[in-house]
């Protein structure tokens, strides 16, 4: 299990003060003398100093010099690399399981929701966001995971931050095309998948005549924006798709009206790597998931990701569920326990989840002019026992404090335990 780091262990007051509001204002920040990987889990730098200032990474250079005013960060004898992303969440949308309160990424009695945004649910004090970004995940792909038809709304890429966490609103759409959704839309995939290409072709043919016909063009609805934007090329669609059959479904309707299209769950997605690599759709799975829970997924393998990435198919990661969102990094060092290369599985937590969710131009390496999101880790990141000794999120230097972290110092100690104060 991983470490947490103790509060005494904050450098200073400022940090513990800043607990409460998740981090501290951006300031200019050196990190130095660590072993950075700056391109995933390439781009090597020994010695390196790395320039923070107005949130951005400035320079990487190995031994650089450290201008007057900026405060050193010592990274000697440690791992730096960028900030790791939780690629299919519902962070900010849910809490604990089984309270009485509401979870906002589910909407079971509502049908047709493609045009909604999870983005007005978002709560970014949510508790499991301190807990996964202690653990150097600085960045999350949050959705809804239920209504009553196979649209699961438009999900958003968001910071583990207390404010301006939003990174990209309206970011994909989801589709649940899974058994599942199919038992809620006719209870049968062939209703499922004909009532998916007679809505989209519908949508397009809608589209098509307003372009035609502008003078006569009402007010689109969200959910007409919605289609607009997919069909268009300017939004992916994010489709969890596990069983062979429907993945081989969800490649011809790729095909058939030109989408971009990314695949979740992926349960049996390796057996169809060759097809998936030439149609360009990356997989976003969890390595951990490798039990044939039911027919949808009977070849489900934790060597998944290892053989896709070997076929050219671009993987990141999903964690063991969002409460434990902060372990997507033990589920890349599962990956690479079963095949995949480290390299791959570091990039598929950075610069390939950048890339499958459009954030690329800002986030996934340390380089100048990228958001400096930045750990420094006492060892190898996927080894299970390292652990983060310090986290940067937009130049923000976040104190490695949490809820948990608090009732652990509270009381790993019984006979001083504090009985009243909080």
């Amino acid at each position: 299990m991983r470490k947490f780091i103790s509060i005494a262990a904050l450098a200073s007051t400022t940090f513990i003060a800043a607990a409460f509001t998740g981090s501290v204002s951006a300031e200019d920040i050196a990190i130095t003398g660590g072993r950075a990987f700056t391109n995933g889990g390439s781009g090597e730098v020994e010695n390196a100093t790395i320039l923070v200032s107005g949130g951005k990474v400035t320079s990487v250079a190995s031994g650089g010099a450290v201008p007057d005013g900026y405060r050193v960060i010592d990274a000697s004898g440690k791992w730096v690399t960028a900030g790791f992303m939780a690629a299919d969440t519902t962070l900010g949308l849910s809490e604990v399981a089984l309270s009485g309160g509401i979870v906002d990424a589910s909407a079971p009695k509502e049908k047709n929701v493609v045009g909604i945004s999870v983005v007005p649910a978002y709560n970014p004090a949510s508790v499991f966001i301190a807990n996964t970004r202690i653990e150097g995940v600085t960045r999350a792909m949050t959705r809804m995971t239920n209504t009553g038809d196979m649209f699961l709304g438009l999900g958003a890429i968001v910071k583990m931050t207390d404010r301006d966490a939003i990174v990209q609103d309206k970011a994909f759409l989801v589709l649940d095309l899974d058994e599942g959704s199919a038992n809620e839309v006719g209870g049968s995939r062939a209703v499922l998948w004909h009532k998916l290409n007679d809505t989209f072709q519908s949508a397009k043919d809608k589209m098509d005549k307003a372009d035609g016909d502008k003078k006569d063009a009402k007010r689109p609805s969200a959910n007409d924006m919605a289609f607009k934007a997919v069909l268009s090329g300017d939004m992916p669609v994010y489709a969890i798709v596990n069983r062979k059959a429907d993945i081989e479904q969800l490649i011809a309707f790729q095909k058939r009206f030109g989408l971009r299209v990314i695949l979740g769950g992926g349960g049996e997605a390796w057996m169809l790597a060759d097809m998936l690599a030439a149609a360009g759709i990356s997989v976003v799975l969890d390595p951990t998931a490798n039990l044939p829970g039911n027919f949808d997924v009977l070849a489900r393998t934790s060597a998944a990701a290892g053989r896709l990435h070997a076929a050219g198919v671009k993987v990141a990661f999903i964690p063991p569920g969002t409460p434990n969102a902060r372990l997507v990094v033990q589920n890349a060092g599962i990956a690479v326990s079963m095949g995949m290369p480290w390299e791959a599985a570091m990039d598929a937590l950075t610069v390939n989840a950048a890339e499958i969710f459009g954030v690329a131009d800002s986030y996934g390496k340390i380089a100048p002019g990228m958001d400096a999101d930045i750990v420094v880790w006492d060892g190898d990141p996927l080894e299970v026992m390292s652990s983060p000794d310090a986290v940067l999120i937009a130049g923000d230097d976040i104190p490695l404090v949490s809820r948990a972290t608090k009732l652990r110092d509270r009381y790993k100690d019984l006979d001083r335990a504090p009985a009243f104060d909080r």
